[in-house]
Formats: C-alpha cells, sequence, structure tokens
C-alpha cells in the first residue's frame, strides 16, 4: 500500500471512530425514544412491584415516554432473568433485582444461568429495609446482650422462624449465631406471615423478619423487639437501637431492591439513565408510599450497587459456607 493509501486508510479509520463516539453519546441523548418496561420476577402486590409502579409514575413524567410494568413470575426469579438477559442493552428494559435473586439465591447455588455480578448493567440501588430481631414476650429478655445470655442457657429449647431456606431472614439469623456463638434450632416456613403467628403464640421464641411485617405486632405489645438490623434507627420504632448500638458493630442484615439492565450498556448510556432513575426515586411520593413498607429510598449511582452486591454476595457465601447450608 502505498503513503497515500496508507494516510487515507488513517483519516478514514479515525472518521469512523469519532463517528461511532459521536453516535453512541447520540443514542444515549436520545433515550428513551419508545415505551421502558420495568420487569418484576414476582407477582403483582410485594415490594419489587410496588417499586417499579411507583417509579413508572414518576420516571414516565420525567422522560416523556409511556413506562410499562411486566410481571414475569417463575422459577424464583430465573424467569424474568433470562428475559431482561436476552433484551437489547438500550435502556428500554429495567430489571427490579432483589437482594434475594441478586445474593442469597447465588450465595447458595452456585449452578445458577445468571450471574449476579458480570450478567447487568448496575444502574442504582434504590430501596433497602432492614430486619428486626423480635422475640416472644415470654423471653425473658429486652436487648441483645440478655437474649445471647438467654440462648446460650437454653441451645436445645430456643428455636427461631424464617419465611424459607434461603431467606434473607435465615441467612441473617445464621450470621448472627456465627458472631454469637448460640445455637437457636432454624424452622423453616413458606412466608414470614406464618412464622409470625408461631412466633406471636409461642411455638417460636425469636425471629428476625421484615421491619414492616412485625412493627404493628411490637406496637401492640405481641411481640418485643431487641434490635433493628439497619445502620441506623429506623423510623417505624425509633425507640429500637440498631444492632451496632447493642454491641455487635459489624452486624447489619436486611433487605434491598437495586434496579439494573442488561449487560452491555455503553457507559453514556448507563449514567443518563441512572440518573433519570436517582431523580425519579427522590419524588418524595415514592418515598411515602414505600415508607408504610418498611423501605428507604437510597437512589445510588451504578457503581456503588456494583460495589454493594460484590460486598453482599461475599459476605453471605462465606455465611453459607461456614453454616454449611444448603437449598435443599
Amino acid at each position: 500500500m502505498t503513503r497515500g493509501r496508507l494516510l487515507l486508510a488513517a483519516l478514514m479509520m479515525g472518521a469512523l471512530g469519532a463517528n461511532g463516539a459521536a453516535v453512541a453519546q447520540n443514542g444515549a441523548a436520545a433515550w428513551p425514544t419508545r415505551p421502558i418496561s420495568i420487569v418484576v420476577p414476582y407477582v403483582p402486590g410485594g415490594p419489587s412491584d410496588l417499586l417499579a409502579r411507583a417509579l413508572a409514575v414518576s420516571l414516565q413524567a420525567a422522560v416523556g415516554q409511556s413506562v410499562l410494568v411486566e410481571n414475569r413470575t417463575g422459577g424464583n426469579g430465573v424467569v424474568a432473568i433470562q428475559y431482561v438477559m436476552r433484551q437489547p442493552a438500550d435502556g428500554h428494559t429495567l430489571f427490579i433485582a432483589a437482594s434475594g435473586i441478586m445474593t442469597v439465591t447465588p450465595a447458595i447455588n452456585a449452578n445458577l444461568p445468571y450471574d449476579p455480578v458480570r450478567d447487568f448493567t448496575p444502574l442504582t440501588l434504590a430501596i433497602s429495609a432492614p430486619n428486626l430481631m423480635v422475640v416472644n414476650p415470654g423471653v425473658p429478655a429486652t436487648n441483645v446482650t440478655e437474649l445471647v445470655a438467654w440462648l446460650k442457657a437454653n441451645p436445645n429449647t430456643a428455636s427461631f422462624g424464617s419465611s424459607g431456606i434461603g431467606s434473607s431472614e435465615q441467612l441473617g439469623m445464621e450470621l448472627f449465631k456465627l458472631l454469637t456463638g448460640t445455637t437457636p434450632t432454624h424452622i423453616p416456613y413458606s412466608g414470614g406471615g406464618a412464622a409470625v403467628t408461631d412466633l406471636m403464640s409461642g411455638t417460636l421464641q425469636l425471629s428476625l423478619l421484615n421491619i414492616a411485617t412485625v412493627a404493628p405486632h411490637v406496637a401492640g405489645g405481641r411481640l418485643r423487639a431487641i434490635a433493628v438490623g439497619g445502620t441506623q434507627r429506623h423510623a417505624l420504632l425509633p425507640d429500637v437501637p440498631t444492632f451496632a448500638e447493642a454491641g455487635l458493630p459489624d452486624y447489619t442484615t436486611g433487605s434491598w431492591h437495586g434496579i439494573v439492565g442488561p449487560r452491555g450498556m455503553t457507559p453514556a448510556l448507563q449514567l443518563r439513565v441512572q440518573t433519570a432513575l436517582q431523580a425519579a426515586l427522590r419524588d418524595p411520593q415514592i418515598g411515602a408510599r414505600l415508607a408504610a413498607t418498611g423501605f428507604a429510598v437510597e437512589a445510588t449511582d451504578g457503581a456503588a450497587l456494583q460495589a454493594f452486591i460484590e460486598t453482599d454476595l461475599a459476605r453471605w457465601r462465606e455465611v453459607v459456607r461456614t453454616a454449611n447450608i444448603t437449598a435443599n
């Protein structure tokens, strides 16, 4: 190739590169160009669905396109996940990624058809809610120190309930057991409501459940609150201390929901979508609707969500390994 042709080829490559960058930037600037779908992996009515529907209203007003909520259930979230993974990474398909799907289940099951770290574009840690440790009023303990002492004195009689094997409630309690050297027996239920019923009757002695599920029973005197699993006290029960205040500084437990897109979104598009989601989440009406369920708005950026997923996943994998928890 002659020197002239080499120069022409170089100029053409440079022009193509610049044009490609401009197209990518323009694509991000033009988003959205059609309706946006928010995919929920659970049936309507739960926290994931509530978040999606509240977010859809605010996001639609902000971006000027229709925002639709799709409930795609089945396979413990896998049906929805595989659907999202097949969609273009153009910002028009978003996924409500709950903590159970992203870190709890992957910590227990290494053979899932998705990788929570590599298979998605992280956009924002949207909301979080702590778990609350509660006891039956017959348990002679009003704080963590007294509860640990009672559990050690009654290793064969104390039991705790959860919403199922591999739930955040079970893993949170297993971590508590490891940190405190206690050994209450796990009784799995098909949902948190059934565990609460047995807890109030005295069949169970303690549990670690979503704060919104048990707060009304604490207020009514049917259960006693010991400590809250967040980094700060919760507005539903402001007089209940955190575990850190109670002497377990490294212990937090709860549930959260992030928003992700398919893997491969360009950095410019990721930034644009994440910014729109953050603004929508900070709508005061969304915060008010979610507060009643115990959730608080986080609205982080995508990098913070990615780091959070990696840290949470590593923590639960260690708990699963140490406590020898299996899915079956």
